[in-house]
């Protein structure tokens, strides 16, 4: 039977591809785009392939959309909406850092706060969190971002076990490096401050993002978890990252100064 599933952060990339792969296959979609034109533009594009898909205006980070989208009656929340901004931790302006956690923690969580008490009511519903490898391990010269994934694992893993009890599920998928243009954008993103006053540590090393895997095994696993009638609690892909995972958190009991 085809579920009823809100999708944050809708117009590229993990969001885009889940939401119009869960509509071709028969379930109610409410899709969320940040700006009107994005809005648009996801609704053209289901149009031109055939896709039955409600696409909304979802900032993340307004009120009024989030009181908006937060009246839906759905059975799962899919919060992937999320932003990166790069820089070594000594010299990333505190507003940039703030925006992170703004948008990747805290707006995330008013939305996954609103919809859990709805299903709590109900007695049961599900909510997947993009989380990320960087929540996971050590991610120097990203640490904004990694640092708001890991306040995600933290949120994850408590609202698991609070949520359990009254058939909630909660879980994450954790993305490594996909080629959707996340991890690009993201890293050029320092770019924006790092002229504008003295530093004393160094920029990001310059290099080539050409080690990223094809979005589509992801897209593939998501929908899966959102599916599954037992998902595993976390979900992290590529397999290749899964290995790195595990060896660097053993690692990091024998680290040393």
């Amino acid at each position: 039977m085809g579920k009823t599933i809100v999708v944050t952060g809708a117009a590229t990339g993990f969001g885009r591809g889940v939401a119009l792969g869960l509509a071709q296959r028969g379930h109610t979609v409410i899709a969320g785009c940040q700006i009107w034109p994005q809005v648009w533009e996801l609704r053209n594009a289901a149009q031109a392939e055939g896709i039955e898909i409600e696409v909304i205006k979802l900032d993340v980070l307004s009120e009024i959309d989030r009181g908006n989208v937060l009246g839906c009656d759905i059975d799962v929340l899919f919060n992937n909406a999320g932003i990166m901004e790069s820089g070594p931790m000594v010299e990333i302006p505190m507003p940039v850092f703030r925006s992170v956690f703004e948008t990747n923690v805290f707006a995330a969580l008013e939305l996954a706060q609103g919809f859990a008490r709805a299903m709590v009511k109900r007695g049961g519903g599900r909510i997947v969190w993009t989380s990320s490898v960087a929540g996971l391990v050590k991610v120097p010269f990203d640490g904004a971002y990694a640092a708001s994934k890991h306040a995600v694992e933290g949120i994850c893993s408590a609202m698991h076990e609070e949520l359990k009890p009254y058939n909630v599920e909660v879980l994450t998928v954790n993305p490594g490096a996909f080629r959707t243009g996340f991890n690009d954008t993201g890293m050029e993103s320092m770019d924006q401050w790092w002229g504008q006053g003295e530093r004393v540590v160094a920029h990001w090393p310059v290099r080539e993002l050409n080690r990223q895997h094809d979005p589509a095994e992801m897209i593939q696993a998501i929908i899966e978890v959102i599916e599954a009638e037992h998902p595993p609690y976390r979900t992290v892909r590529p397999a290749s990252a899964e290995e790195m995972v595990r060896k660097e958190q053993q690692e990091a009991w024998d680290r040393s100064a």
